[in-house]
């Protein structure tokens, strides 16, 4: 599967006035991220186990 063809969602957490946009997708085997304001720049692809982690991480700080 082709991370295009994945369903990306935008993060609650990005800006309103179309800043600060990240996009999460779910895929069989990783969490994807990308920037959405630049749809060619590299994804990052998450173990579902690091994402966890990543999330507790966050919701701490």
């Amino acid at each position: 599967m082709s991370t295009s063809d994945l369903a990306w969602f935008k993060s609650s957490y990005s800006g309103s006035q179309g800043d600060s946009c990240v996009e999460v997708a779910q895929g069989t085997q990783a969490v994807h991220v990308r920037d959405s304001k630049d749809l060619r720049s590299p994804e990052l692809a998450l173990s579902p186990a690091a994402w966890d982690d990543f999330v507790t991480y966050a919701a701490q700080s």
